[in-house]
């Protein structure tokens, strides 16, 4: 019979045999001990990865000015797609207009650096890297433009007013630094940059000027500790009236009683009278400074008094001082006991715990 005469391949259908999948036979293990060398997971990668060749792109050499344009063609379409579908990614921007000022197009990396401020102009960095720009072409009017904008639109970085006094500065132009000084104080900063405006006084022997700008700055933060720098620098030039009064201006203002800090006020001016030879200023001074400074707030100006009677007191300034401090330093609940004690005499568990009282404080005193 022929293929073409029999009845199931005239009907288009497949036989049994014509649809068996012949697999290849199985080889047998005969030997199933352990390779004498293991090869684990970890070391073949790691030889793969050793023996993987490096691709490097090849370096494109330009050759005529038709090329050139052609390639710079191409990059800036390749940066335009790209921040036009992350717009806010400043990232590619700042890539695009370093690889424009990288051509020498200073115009095209300007306008870049424009329409990126235009997308996000609170971004202090951008506008630091912006006048650095200009500042590395020499172009210095253009960087005064980028600062006087920045310094405008974000008054409260203190990066861009110190930045922006710098460049003055190394200019020459004292007058002008100055005046953006002043700008700035405007704005009432924090101590660092009227710090920084009393420094930039002095590098040019500007004495009265430093004065003043420390009297505007303890009026706009009436703190002890920068009333004693005023002070300081007033008896570092030998003006002993000045300091006096700097200091005594500081207690005047009550900063002594509720201020945390009025315990370091009260030590640095008896340190300045015991500097000036005024020993007899500075234990009143220390005494004025027991009776007003909360005991728990005066640890280290006990310890600073007894140090001065001990070096210029006598005997019995001495005795005064500790009798002093251990008055001061007894807890609310002693005061308590031996008030008890004065109202109700006969109240036998009241003298009691006044002598348990008296005699721990005996016990501390000997140690």
């Amino acid at each position: 019979m022929s293929p073409a005469s029999h009845p199931l391949l005239t009907l288009g259908l497949l036989t049994r045999r014509d649809t068996e999948v012949k697999l290849p036979r199985s080889t047998r293990v005969k030997n199933k001990t352990a390779a004498p060398i293991q090869i684990t997971a970890e070391q073949i990668l790691r030889e793969a990865r050793q023996r993987q060749e490096n691709h490097r792109p090849p370096k494109q050499k330009i050759t005529d000015s038709d090329e050139l344009a052609d390639y710079r063609l191409r990059k800036r379409k390749e940066f335009e797609d790209v921040i036009r579908r992350a717009r806010r990614n400043t990232g590619t921007w700042v890539k695009y207009a370093s690889w424009e000022e990288s051509q020498g197009d200073l115009a095209r990396a300007r306008s870049i650096w424009e329409r990126l401020l235009d997308v996000d102009y609170r971004n202090p960095t951008l506008w630091l890297k912006y006048a650095e720009m200009e500042m590395r072409h020499r172009f210095i009017n253009h960087a005064r433009n980028v600062w006087d904008r920045a310094v405008a639109l974000l008054p409260r970085v203190d990066q861009l007013w110190y930045k922006y006094i710098h460049m003055v500065e190394i200019l020459g132009d004292v007058a002008a630094a100055r005046q953006i000084f002043e700008r700035w104080m405007d704005w009432k900063p924090d101590t660092q940059g009227w710090l920084s405006y009393i420094k930039f006084e002095l590098r040019y022997d500007e004495v009265d000027r430093a004065r003043a700008i420390y009297e505007r700055l303890v009026v706009c933060h009436p703190r002890p500790s920068y009333f004693i720098k005023y002070a300081k620098f007033e008896a570092k030039r030998r003006e002993i009236a000045r300091a006096r009064a700097v200091y005594e201006r500081a207690i005047d203002l009550n900063l002594s009683e509720d201020d945390v800090e009025a315990e370091q006020l009260f030590v640095a001016f008896a340190g300045f009278e015991m500097w000036c030879k005024e020993t007899e200023r500075a234990r009143c001074i220390y005494r004025y400074a027991l009776d007003h400074v909360p005991k728990g707030r005066a640890k280290d100006l006990y310890h600073e008094y007894d140090a001065f009677e001990k070096q210029y007191g006598d005997t019995a300034a001495m005795e005064d001082a500790i009798i002093v401090r251990k008055r001061k330093l007894k807890s609310d609940d002693d005061e308590e006991e031996e008030e008890q004690v004065r109202r109700k005499p006969l109240n036998y568990d009241s003298l009691l715990e006044a002598a348990y009282i008296w005699k721990k404080q005996k016990l501390a005193a000997d140690i």
